[in-house]
């Protein structure tokens, strides 16, 4: 079998498959869907100090080359991210 393992810095990957930042929240909704242990990593969505609800609806509006979106960084904040999303992405592989 085919090494894919990869260094990102001093962390070990098993393969360079990471979900891109924000498409993925924290990965709970990827779980869902997929067994995480076999993706390399999660880029997870931004962090900030405090919660934040995001911007109001809409959020996504399409475009004749594409879609625009503004979520507004909507986010637990720091503090609930270590108690409630990190432990769960540090257990999923």
């Amino acid at each position: 079998m085919v090494d894919l393992n990869v260094h990102v810095g001093s962390v070990q990957l098993n393969n360079p498959l990471i979900a891109a930042s924000g498409t993925a929240g924290f990965g709970r909704e990827l779980a869902a869907m997929y067994d995480l242990s076999a993706w390399g990593g999660i880029s997870s969505k931004g962090v900030t100090r405090t919660p934040r609800i995001g911007n109001p609806t809409p959020r996504v509006a399409e475009t004749a080359s594409g879609m625009l979106n503004s979520v507004g960084l909507q986010n637990p904040g720091i503090e609930a991210f270590i108690r409630d999303e990190y432990p769960f992405m540090a257990a999923s592989g």
